[in-house]
Parts: C-alpha cells; sequence; structure tokens
C-alpha cells in the first residue's frame, strides 16, 4: 500500500504539460528579444542622430567663419584715413585694392578657382592701374548632376575633382563656393623696422623701393619668406595696392617691367603693413567629395581646400566632415535700387544693377559678387551607416533648395536629387541644417 502511494507522487510532468511550457517559455524570450532588438534599433538611431547633430553644427560653424571673412581688407574694421573731398566733406575711400601688377590674374588664377581675363564675356587684362574686379573675391557655382551654372569650375581650374560617382570625384548636385580675403594676422608693420622709401614724402609718391625687417618679439614672419616672384600687397586701414617687385636680401623694389605704371605711397598712413599676396591672400574653396564608406558603399565629404592645395602657398586640402550629401548656396543681394533678395550663383553673376561707387571698375559683369550682403548655406548630412530598420516615415526628409518643386518631408525617391543619383544608398537618417552667414566686408 504505501509503495504504490509513492510510486503515484514520484510519477512525471506529462506530455502536454510540457508542451506548454515550452510554448510560455519560447513566448517570454520572443519578447524578450523582441524589446531588445527594438531598444538596439533605438538606441542606434539615436547614437547617430545625436553624432549627425554635432557634426552638422561644426559643419555649419566652420563654414560660417570663411564665409562671413569674404573680401575681407586689412584693417576693414576701422574708419581709415577720411579725405578731403571737393565738395569740402571727408569721406573714407573705398578698399578694393588697387591692382598694379601684370602678373596679377596669373597669381591669383593659380591659387584656385577664378574667373580669367579675357575668358567669355569678362575683359582683357587691364592696361591701366584697376580695383579688384567684384568676381576675384568672391563666386559661386550652382551644380546639378550633370553641368553647373554660371560655368563649370573645372573651367576655370583644375584644382578641384570633376563630379562622379566614384571615390576621389565631386558629388554631383553639390555647389561649389570660392572665397578670398586677407589674412590680417600676417604680414610686416611699416614703421620702426620695416620702412618705405619714396620719392619724397608727399601724397601720391612713387615708391623706390622698400625694406623689410622682422621686428623683434612679434610673429612677423621671417623676410626670407618673401620670394623673388611674389606679389607685394601694401596695404593700410583705408586701401591696399597690389604690384610686382624684384627681391634682395630683404629689399623689395617695384619691378617696372611687370607693373601698370608705379605703386604710390599714400600720406597720411593709417597702421600700415605689407603682405606677401601670393600667401597673404586667401583664397578659400568648399565643395563635397566622394569618399569610400567601407562595406562597397561611399558618402560625400566636405572639403576646405586653401590656396589650391599648393604647398608653397601655405595651401592645405582637409575633409572636415563626412556623411554630407549636398551643399548649396543662394546669394542676398543688395542692388543700385536698394532692393534685397536671394539670387543664384548664376543670376549673380549675371546682374550689371549693381551699387554705384566702385573705384576704376572693369566691367559690369559680375559687379553683383560685391553686392552680397548674406549668403544662405544648406546642407544635407546623413548618419553614413545604413540602418535596414527604419520605417518608411524615418526615411523621409525635407531639403529647402528643392521647395517648392518638393515640398514637406519625402522619401529618398521623391526628391529631385535622389541619393541613387549621387551613388548613395536609401535607408540611411537624413536631416538638413541651414545658416544665413553675414558677409561683413559688404565695403569692396
Amino acid at each position: 500500500m504505501i509503495s504504490r502511494i509513492r510510486s503515484r507522487y514520484q510519477s512525471g510532468v506529462s506530455l502536454i504539460e510540457l508542451m506548454v511550457a515550452m510554448v510560455l517559455g519560447l513566448i517570454v524570450a520572443g519578447g524578450i528579444v523582441t524589446v531588445f532588438i527594438s531598444t538596439a534599433s533605438s538606441n542606434r538611431v539615436q547614437t547617430q542622430l545625436a553624432h549627425l547633430q554635432e557634426e552638422g553644427r561644426f559643419a555649419i560653424t566652420r563654414i560660417t567663419q570663411d564665409l562671413s571673412l569674404a573680401n575681407g581688407q586689412y584693417c576693414t574694421n576701422t574708419g581709415g584715413t577720411a579725405r578731403l573731398q571737393a565738395n569740402g566733406t571727408y569721406l573714407d575711400g573705398l578698399r578694393a585694392p588697387t591692382i598694379y601688377s601684370k602678373s596679377f590674374s596669373t597669381a591669383l588664377s593659380s591659387s584656385d578657382l577664378t574667373t580669367k581675363f579675357g575668358v567669355g564675356s569678362y575683359p582683357a587684362v587691364p592696361a591701366a592701374p584697376y580695383s579688384l574686379p567684384s568676381f576675384f573675391s568672391m563666386r559661386g557655382y550652382d551644380c546639378g548632376l550633370t553641368a553647373c551654372t554660371p560655368v563649370d569650375p573645372n573651367a576655370s581650374a583644375a584644382s578641384i575633382p570633376a563630379m562622379g560617382k566614384t571615390v576621389g570625384s565631386r558629388v554631383p548636385g553639390s555647389s561649389v563656393l570660392t572665397v578670398r580675403y586677407v589674412d590680417s594676422s600676417s604680414g610686416w608693420t611699416i614703421g620702426s623696422s620695416s620702412t618705405i622709401t619714396s620719392s619724397s614724402a608727399a601724397s601720391g609718391s612713387t615708391i623706390t623701393s622698400i625694406n623689410l625687417v622682422q621686428a623683434a618679439g612679434t610673429n612677423e614672419p621671417a623676410v626670407s619668406t618673401f620670394q623673388n616672384g611674389d606679389l607685394a600687397m601694401l596695404a593700410d586701414c583705408s586701401g591696399s595696392q597690389v604690384f610686382s617687385v624684384t627681391v634682395s636680401g630683404g629689399v623689395l623694389t617695384p619691378n617696372a617691367s611687370d607693373n601698370l605704371g608705379t605703386p604710390t605711397a599714400q600720406t597720411p598712413q593709417s597702421a600700415p603693413k605689407l603682405f606677401d599676396f601670393n600667401h597673404d591672400y586667401v583664397t578659400v574653396t568648399y565643395y563635397l567629395q566622394v569618399v569610400d564608406n567601407g562595406n562597397g558603399q561611399t558618402t560625400g565629404a566636405l572639403v576646405r581646400q586653401v590656396n589650391g592645395n599648393d604647398a608653397t602657398k601655405n595651401g592645405t586640402r582637409d575633409q572636415l566632415v563626412r556623411g554630407i550629401e549636398r551643399l548649396d548656396f543662394s546669394y542676398g543681394v543688395e542692388d543700385a535700387n536698394g532692393n534685397t533678395g536671394y539670387l543664384t550663383a548664376a543670376q549673380v553673376d549675371a546682374a550689371t544693377n549693381c551699387p554705384p561707387s566702385e573705384p576704376s571698375p572693369v566691367t559690369t559683369l559680375g559687379c553683383m559678387w560685391r553686392a552680397v550682403k548674406s549668403i544662405q548655406v544648406n546642407i544635407l548630412m546623413d548618419g553614413q551607416v545604413p540602418l535596414n530598420t527604419l520605417t518608411a516615415d524615418e526615411l523621409k526628409y525635407s531639403y529647402t533648395p528643392e521647395s517648392p518643386t518638393v515640398t514637406g518631408l519625402q522619401p529618398p525617391t521623391a526628391h529631385t536629387i535622389k541619393p541613387s543619383d549621387q551613388g548613395f544608398v536609401d535607408p540611411l537618417i537624413r536631416r538638413e541644417f541651414n545658416t544665413v552667414v553675414s558677409v561683413r566686408n559688404f565695403n569692396p
């Protein structure tokens, strides 16, 4: 009897009970796995968004720093030396450099993208001293998938790659912008150390020589950095002039055979400095380049190119941020009638209703570039790492330059320039960043 009772209590679970337990276990495990996958996917999205936000802000900040300096001349934050006018008033002059050197266009065009004299509707090299044309200080190029306007930037110089989907090419559908400004932190101060010798002490007297001396206790460059063949840029807070010189032992002598006339000394001068134009007149170009993103995929990188990447001119080419697919600029201008508005690069380049008072104008073509008072910057960034778990809504994004053709949040395939047109994959987080940059140096 006791034996039969023990046998009954020691019997195992039934097959049905085992199956029920296994099903319940699988349900619980499946729920845990689902939660884990969902959490991991959400974590990847949030991590990418955090990186994307950080890198987008950095890209906008770096671009802003250069664009705000566009057309910047030495000491332009002061009133300069006012001069008596015929009507009895004192006015500060415009600060566009006066160009004497016949080699100017060659020196500048070899730095990076530029518009050459005598190309298309642009004028031939002037035969007399002239003020720096507006289109040398700033010029943009709006690019679609196959061509750019107003011209192909590669037609101006071969310093940036042509558009294409392969690694090293320029990203199709991304704009290009070149700006120039004086590096005021460089140069030699004219005064107790470096001196100017002129034909007389009077204003307008011709410069016969400039003796460069590195001032003790300063960050002035070594005199030896000014090489034969470099152009001299003599500037004060009221203006500047660029002329060819010969160099011997730190003494710069105007080269009559390569100048359109003879540069003159200004009296009085306000904090005069001498710059090596080839190095200190900085040329900065922004564009997007296709880079390898691993696993057979590519993405775009924001490139900042200085002085045509020419090491002899302190040139560099740096990839600042990866994951940028689109780059566009629009230009806020004020015309001769005081009207303001945002124009494309082609519209700015073709406009002739420019503000008055340009000294010694060479041409009206391209004159609107000096009327640019602000620049709107738009960039489209992606998360770089594909996320195949993104929902249809999470894939949608907007890009302002496409409005009103494409409105609101749209999937990649609905945009004017699709990621696939550029060689990029669709399942990526994308966000737009934009800003408006005030161009401080409106006075040419």
